[in-house]
């Protein structure tokens, strides 16, 4: 416990104002029997994010002091935090924490804290109160949200810091009496937060990327379903459970914003996407998120949650126990079996066997709740199977076989078949891998047959969409034998290839084998050459191997510069969105600044701003933005170009991320005295 929430009485302070704290503090406790715990009542107020005064009792500073370790001893609590935000909040709440012995003196000092001390403390309560409702967000929001808004979310973690920075400023340290020791180390903390800056790492890119591909209204290969995948696992939506959780979270967004904003109808097919690669029904969120339609119908009547089958979210009359000792309804997880699934529905874990057994104690309890509450169950429809048909373990094995074939028909026919059953259904990946497809496909790329080429490397980038699988594949020495097919093979095999690549790169261990077995000249070749979806592949397979830090030169010595540079003019490709956001990464390599900072590429940029489309707008001047921050230089061109008017506009009239990019640049012109 911290020595604040010691009575006095165990405390170490003088008699005379340890009296005095002692009347103060069993006044606090009186309040806090009537009123409820403190922590669950304050701090979420509209006059205390804002500073309304009310008609409260002035407060004193014994009161704020307690008010504000309860704040901190609150956030303590909170635990985990979306992992978009997890490290701002973590250090959030350890700078909080690190003012508890500043709290601790001020607590027992001997003289009474004089009036500009306690409008300092005060204020310091406020900022305490807007970090709780900041990390309250981040701990119990929407991950698809939050995931989205992460740079918002950034500026006001920063302008949490900038206000905690002030009101320390201002306290009266000689005046309340504070230690030495204890005035350095605010003092450090102070200069640790303003020297700080914003955090630009390479997972927070990735994931940006991820986002506008999948948010994609053009491009729905099946390439796209890795990044599905991938972006799940990163946000920790890839179980049913956290999906259901997420929805929930949702529903309180679209309270907030509405359901008809533009940032909802996002996060919401983001959401449908993710319950499709995982086999959940797609259900309206804003009817009712959480109860299954079977309970509305039934009044006041509570399901206890363990009847539920977790399929189908109805009470179970045959409950069944699996692998893993989780229980469902005995036919709804028999149709899940037959169509070849091989893993726990609600924890995705591959099951040993796919033995059935008896619940009988739960049937028992089941069967006298129905009784006592005179439950009837409404009419059923059967479990469709997610994946449409099943696969049969015969037909995978007989397909494997075929790829060994002395006939190149039936080769080819076998690769094809292997080709369309991986594209859909995630089982057949693991079950094709387990039975040695991996090991033939890459064989059969050598194979001069143009189909059979095509279908193997398409097959194998379907494959690689299991990350397991992943390794498999590199394992057998694949990637220096997809480069050569990117190199030579017929355009679409190219371009499959170039997406297999993409899928292969996630992994940070093959980003280093397709640079060195020169898959990025390749790459650069294919974005030079190929066709709008060639480009495409191309381009998002080159952002993904230039997340390393050495592969960002090894592009620009590939001459990735003037076909990026080409599809920012070719505004027919429509892909100068995908171009600016390969420019935002090569930017922050020195070769790449200067590379790229050449006087007519500020040109494109500014004319970008000038007459782009509101997203183009956007990354063109978050590019500007970067070039600019290095080299005050390149502010000098922009605005030689005519783009401080623009700027001016974006700032008061862009989206959310381009006005703070605007902002961002007049600043570095109002520094750099460049001021028009």
């Amino acid at each position: 416990m911290s020595p604040l929430l010691q009575t006095p009485e165990e405390s170490t302070a003088p008699s005379r104002s340890g009296r005095k704290l002692a009347r103060t503090t069993m006044g606090l406790e009186r309040d806090k029997k009537r009123h409820g715990d403190f922590e669950d009542r304050r701090g979420d107020t509209l006059a205390d994010e804002i500073g309304i005064v009310t008609a409260a009792p002035a407060p004193n500073g014994v009161d704020l002091v307690q008010e504000s370790v309860s704040l901190i001893e609150y956030v303590a609590r909170l635990g985990d935090f979306r992992s978009t935000q997890r490290q701002e909040c973590y250090s959030l709440v350890r700078r909080m924490k690190s003012l508890l012995p500043l709290f601790d003196e001020i607590r027992f000092l001997g003289s009474a804290i004089p009036p500009n001390g306690i409008a300092s403390l005060s204020k310091l309560k406020k900022v305490f109160c807007s970090a709780k409702k900041l990390l309250k967000t981040c701990n119990e929001g929407s991950k698809i949200y939050l995931a989205l808004e992460s740079e918002a979310m950034m500026v006001k973690f920063h302008a949490v810091h900038e206000k905690l920075c002030q009101a320390l400023d201002e306290l009266p340290f000689d005046e309340i009496e504070v230690s030495v020791e204890v005035r350095e180390q605010v003092e450090l903390m102070v200069t640790q937060l303003r020297r700080g800056k914003r955090r630009k790492d390479t997972q927070d890119m990735e994931l940006a990327v991820d986002l506008m591909a999948i948010s994609s209204k053009t491009d729905e290969r099946n390439a796209d379903i890795a990044i599905i995948e991938r972006l799940a696992k990163k946000l920790d939506l890839n179980t049913v459970e956290n999906l259901k959780k997420e929805t929930i979270a949702i529903s309180n967004v679209a309270k907030e914003r509405g359901q008809t904003s533009e940032c909802v109808e996002q996060i919401v097919e983001i959401l449908n996407k993710f319950k499709q690669v995982f086999a959940m029904e797609v259900i309206d969120v804003f009817e009712d998120p959480v109860k299954p339609k079977l309970l509305s119908k039934s009044g006041s009547l509570v399901i206890p949650h363990e009847f539920l089958c977790p399929i189908t979210l109805e009470v179970m009359r045959d409950p069944v126990i699996i692998a893993t000792g989780q229980t469902f309804e005995r036919e709804s997880i028999q149709k899940w079996f037959d169509s070849n699934h091989r893993t726990c529905p609600k924890t995705r874990e591959r099951l040993g066997h796919l033995s059935l057994a008896s619940n009988h104690a739960l049937k028992n309890l089941i069967t006298q709740w129905r009784q006592t509450k005179n439950y009837k169950s409404p009419n059923t429809e059967g479990l469709a199977s997610p994946q449409g048909s099943s696969i049969k373990q015969e037909e995978i094995s007989s397909l494997v076989e075929e790829l060994s074939s002395c006939q190149l028909e039936v080769q080819r026919r076998a690769a094809k078949d292997i080709r369309m059953l991986s594209k859909e259904n995630p089982e057949s990946r693991i079950l094709f891998a387990e039975n040695g497809a991996i090991p033939a496909l890459v064989q059969l790329l050598t194979y001069p047959d143009s189909k059979i080429q095509e279908h193997a490397v398409t097959a194998l980038l379907n494959l690689s969409i299991n990350d397991t699988n992943k390794k498999l594949i590199a394992n057998e020495q694949a990637i220096p034998t997809i480069i050569d097919v990117l190199r030579n093979g017929r355009m679409e095999s190219r371009e499959n290839s170039a997406a297999a690549l993409f899928s292969l790169s996630m992994l940070d261990e093959n980003k280093v084998t397709i640079a060195l077995s020169d898959g990025i000249p390749a790459l650069v070749e294919l974005l030079e050459q190929g066709t709008v979806r060639g480009k495409k592949d191309a381009v998002t397979a080159l952002f993904n191997l230039c997340l390393n830090q050495a592969n960002k030169a090894r592009a620009i010595d590939a001459g990735i510069v003037p076909p990026l540079l080409l599809l920012l003019k070719d505004k027919k490709l429509n892909m100068v969105d995908e171009a600016l956001s390969m420019f935002l990464l090569l930017v922050t390599h020195p070769q790449g600044r200067y590379e790229i900072g050449q006087l007519s590429f500020i040109g494109t940029l500014v004319d970008i701003i000038k007459k782009g489309t509101p997203k183009n707008k956007e990354c063109a001047a978050s590019v500007l933005l970067e070039l600019s921050s290095n080299n005050s230089s390149h502010i000098l061109a922009a605005l030689q170009f005519g783009v401080y008017e623009h700027l001016v506009d974006i700032s008061e009239t862009g989206t959310n991320r381009a006005q703070r990019k605007a902002r961002g640049l007049l600043q570095v012109m109002k520094t750099s005295d460049q001021l028009p």
